[in-house]
Protein backbone atom coordinates (compact mmCIF):
# COMPACT_ATOMS: atom_id res chain seq x y z
CA UNK A 1 0.00 0.00 0.00
CA UNK A 2 2.66 2.64 0.77
CA UNK A 3 4.67 1.82 -2.36
CA UNK A 4 1.47 2.61 -4.29
CA UNK A 5 0.74 5.61 -2.38
CA UNK A 6 4.81 6.59 -3.10
CA UNK A 7 4.30 6.15 -6.71
CA UNK A 8 1.20 8.06 -6.85
CA UNK A 9 2.59 10.55 -5.08
CA UNK A 10 5.38 11.15 -7.43
CA UNK A 11 3.38 11.36 -9.83
CA UNK A 12 2.43 15.35 -7.67
CA UNK A 13 6.17 15.37 -8.17
CA UNK A 14 6.15 15.03 -12.49
CA UNK A 15 3.09 17.05 -12.29
CA UNK A 16 4.85 20.21 -10.05
CA UNK A 17 8.29 19.80 -11.92
CA UNK A 18 6.69 19.61 -15.87
CA UNK A 19 5.48 22.15 -17.47
CA UNK A 20 8.65 24.15 -18.79
CA UNK A 21 7.71 24.88 -22.22
CA UNK A 22 5.58 27.19 -20.76
CA UNK A 23 7.98 28.73 -18.51
CA UNK A 24 7.94 32.65 -18.85
CA UNK A 25 10.59 34.76 -18.99
CA UNK A 26 9.98 35.97 -15.84
CA UNK A 27 10.14 32.96 -14.17
CA UNK A 28 13.74 33.24 -12.13
CA UNK A 29 11.49 36.05 -10.46
CA UNK A 30 9.02 33.83 -9.90
CA UNK A 31 8.39 33.04 -5.95
CA UNK A 32 8.73 29.06 -5.12
CA UNK A 33 5.44 28.25 -3.88
CA UNK A 34 4.00 30.24 -7.09
CA UNK A 35 6.65 28.01 -9.25
CA UNK A 36 4.95 24.72 -7.92
CA UNK A 37 1.07 26.22 -7.69
CA UNK A 38 1.85 27.76 -11.64
CA UNK A 39 3.13 24.27 -12.80
CA UNK A 40 0.95 22.30 -11.35
CA UNK A 41 -2.10 24.20 -13.12
CA UNK A 42 -0.66 23.69 -16.23
CA UNK A 43 0.64 20.41 -16.39
CA UNK A 44 -2.77 18.78 -15.00
CA UNK A 45 -4.55 20.26 -17.79
CA UNK A 46 -2.30 19.06 -20.69
CA UNK A 47 -2.36 15.60 -19.36
CA UNK A 48 -6.15 15.85 -18.78
CA UNK A 49 -5.88 16.73 -22.87
CA UNK A 50 -3.73 13.87 -23.62
CA UNK A 51 -5.10 10.61 -24.42
CA UNK A 52 -1.89 8.43 -24.82
CA UNK A 53 -1.10 9.07 -21.26
CA UNK A 54 -4.45 8.48 -19.98
CA UNK A 55 -4.85 5.45 -22.13
CA UNK A 56 -1.33 4.54 -20.45
CA UNK A 57 1.10 4.31 -23.33
CA UNK A 58 4.14 3.85 -21.53
CA UNK A 59 6.31 5.17 -24.28
CA UNK A 60 4.82 8.71 -24.57
CA UNK A 61 4.43 8.73 -20.88
CA UNK A 62 8.38 8.23 -20.68
CA UNK A 63 8.82 10.53 -23.04
CA UNK A 64 6.72 13.28 -21.64
CA UNK A 65 9.04 12.89 -18.44
CA UNK A 66 12.22 12.74 -19.96
CA UNK A 67 11.48 16.47 -22.07
CA UNK A 68 9.35 18.11 -19.70
CA UNK A 69 10.11 16.92 -15.88
CA UNK A 70 14.06 16.62 -16.18
CA UNK A 71 14.89 20.50 -17.15
CA UNK A 72 13.09 21.13 -13.71
CA UNK A 73 14.75 18.72 -11.91
CA UNK A 74 18.60 19.73 -10.58
CA UNK A 75 19.11 16.09 -11.45
CA UNK A 76 23.40 16.18 -10.92
CA UNK A 77 22.54 17.34 -7.16
CA UNK A 78 19.82 14.48 -6.63
CA UNK A 79 22.26 11.88 -7.96
CA UNK A 80 25.31 12.90 -6.15
CA UNK A 81 22.94 13.23 -2.93
CA UNK A 82 21.75 9.76 -3.97
CA UNK A 83 25.18 8.13 -4.14
CA UNK A 84 26.36 9.88 -0.88
CA UNK A 85 30.08 10.64 -0.05
CA UNK A 86 31.54 8.21 -2.65
CA UNK A 87 30.01 10.82 -5.79
CA UNK A 88 33.44 12.24 -5.01
CA UNK A 89 35.81 9.10 -6.26
CA UNK A 90 33.54 8.11 -9.14
CA UNK A 91 35.51 9.52 -12.18
CA UNK A 92 33.69 11.62 -14.84
CA UNK A 93 32.28 8.98 -16.96
CA UNK A 94 31.14 7.29 -13.77
CA UNK A 95 29.05 10.27 -12.71
CA UNK A 96 27.52 10.86 -16.02
CA UNK A 97 26.98 6.94 -16.22
CA UNK A 98 25.26 6.71 -12.70
CA UNK A 99 22.87 10.23 -13.51
CA UNK A 100 21.73 8.21 -16.17
CA UNK A 101 20.65 4.94 -14.91
CA UNK A 102 19.00 6.77 -11.87
CA UNK A 103 17.27 9.10 -14.17
CA UNK A 104 16.13 6.24 -16.14
CA UNK A 105 15.10 4.41 -13.34
CA UNK A 106 13.22 6.83 -11.69
CA UNK A 107 11.49 7.59 -14.14
CA UNK A 108 10.29 4.06 -15.55
CA UNK A 109 9.51 3.34 -12.16
CA UNK A 110 7.29 6.25 -11.97
CA UNK A 111 5.97 7.59 -15.40
CA UNK A 112 2.74 4.76 -14.99
CA UNK A 113 1.74 7.03 -12.01
CA UNK A 114 0.82 9.54 -14.24
CA UNK A 115 -1.98 7.97 -15.35
CA UNK A 116 -3.92 8.94 -12.07
CA UNK A 117 -3.75 12.38 -12.30
CA UNK A 118 -6.73 12.94 -13.18
CA UNK A 119 -7.88 12.13 -9.79
CA UNK A 120 -5.33 14.50 -8.47
CA UNK A 121 -5.34 17.87 -7.34
CA UNK A 122 -3.19 19.98 -5.15
CA UNK A 123 -3.44 23.05 -2.61
CA UNK A 124 0.00 24.80 -1.39
CA UNK A 125 0.61 26.20 1.81
CA UNK A 126 1.74 29.08 2.94
CA UNK A 127 5.47 29.82 2.76
CA UNK A 128 7.54 31.92 4.76
CA UNK A 129 11.11 32.50 3.26
CA UNK A 130 12.95 35.50 2.76
CA UNK A 131 12.91 37.32 -1.23
CA UNK A 132 17.14 36.71 -1.26
CA UNK A 133 16.77 32.79 -0.16
CA UNK A 134 18.70 30.52 -2.40
CA UNK A 135 17.14 27.14 -1.11
CA UNK A 136 13.18 26.77 0.01
CA UNK A 137 10.86 24.00 1.01
CA UNK A 138 7.40 24.10 -0.43
CA UNK A 139 4.64 22.46 1.38
CA UNK A 140 1.55 21.45 -1.01
CA UNK A 141 -1.34 18.99 -0.07
CA UNK A 142 -2.37 16.41 -2.25
CA UNK A 143 -6.15 14.83 -2.82
CA UNK A 144 -7.19 12.14 -4.47
CA UNK A 145 -9.19 9.28 -3.71
CA UNK A 146 -8.05 8.76 -0.25
CA UNK A 147 -6.93 10.86 2.06
CA UNK A 148 -5.07 14.11 2.24
CA UNK A 149 -1.33 13.69 2.09
CA UNK A 150 1.34 16.17 2.56
CA UNK A 151 4.17 16.51 -0.02
CA UNK A 152 6.68 18.83 0.47
CA UNK A 153 9.10 19.93 -2.53
CA UNK A 154 13.01 21.07 -1.98
CA UNK A 155 13.48 23.60 -4.11
CA UNK A 156 16.95 25.46 -5.18
CA UNK A 157 17.35 29.30 -6.84
CA UNK A 158 19.65 28.24 -10.22
CA UNK A 159 21.37 31.11 -11.26
CA UNK A 160 22.88 32.39 -15.05
CA UNK A 161 21.58 31.10 -18.09
CA UNK A 162 17.73 29.30 -17.62
CA UNK A 163 17.48 30.99 -14.31
CA UNK A 164 14.94 29.98 -11.87
CA UNK A 165 13.65 27.02 -9.78
CA UNK A 166 14.36 23.85 -9.53
CA UNK A 167 13.34 20.83 -7.53
CA UNK A 168 16.43 18.40 -5.87
CA UNK A 169 14.44 16.43 -3.48
CA UNK A 170 10.96 15.49 -2.49
CA UNK A 171 9.63 14.32 1.08
CA UNK A 172 6.90 11.76 0.83
CA UNK A 173 4.86 10.51 4.20
CA UNK A 174 8.01 12.06 6.03
CA UNK A 175 10.44 10.58 3.90
CA UNK A 176 12.86 12.02 1.62
CA UNK A 177 12.92 10.54 -1.81
CA UNK A 178 17.05 11.07 -2.29
CA UNK A 179 17.51 9.74 1.28
CA UNK A 180 15.71 6.61 0.43
CA UNK A 181 17.98 6.05 -2.23
CA UNK A 182 20.94 6.57 -0.97
CA UNK A 183 21.13 3.44 2.25
CA UNK A 184 20.57 1.20 -0.99
CA UNK A 185 23.14 2.66 -3.05
CA UNK A 186 25.98 2.94 -0.05
CA UNK A 187 25.23 -0.73 0.40
CA UNK A 188 25.96 -1.38 -3.24
CA UNK A 189 28.62 0.46 -3.58
CA UNK A 190 30.35 -0.97 -0.18
CA UNK A 191 29.84 -4.61 -1.75
CA UNK A 192 30.28 -3.92 -4.80
CA UNK A 193 31.54 -0.07 -5.70
CA UNK A 194 30.98 2.03 -8.40
CA UNK A 195 31.01 0.13 -11.05
CA UNK A 196 29.13 -2.43 -9.26
CA UNK A 197 26.26 -0.11 -8.73
CA UNK A 198 26.08 1.33 -12.05
CA UNK A 199 25.51 -2.55 -13.34
CA UNK A 200 22.90 -2.93 -10.65
CA UNK A 201 20.90 0.09 -12.28
CA UNK A 202 21.02 -0.96 -15.38
CA UNK A 203 19.83 -4.35 -14.71
CA UNK A 204 16.95 -3.29 -12.65
CA UNK A 205 16.47 -0.72 -15.68
CA UNK A 206 16.29 -3.75 -18.19
CA UNK A 207 13.63 -5.27 -16.10
CA UNK A 208 11.53 -2.57 -15.91
CA UNK A 209 11.75 -1.70 -19.04
CA UNK A 210 10.60 -5.15 -20.05
CA UNK A 211 7.60 -4.70 -17.64
CA UNK A 212 6.43 -1.24 -19.56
Amino acid sequence: MKRRLFSHLFAALVVGAMGVLAMPVHAADEAADAFIKRLSTEVLNSIKADKSVQSGDVSRIVALVDTLVMPNVDFKRMTASAVGPKWRQATPEQQQRLQEEFKILLVRTYAGALTQVNDVTFSVKPMHSGADDKEVVVRTEIKGRGDPVQLDYRLERTPGEGAGWKIYNLNVLGVWLVDTYRSQFAQEINAKGIDGLIATLVERNKTNAKKG
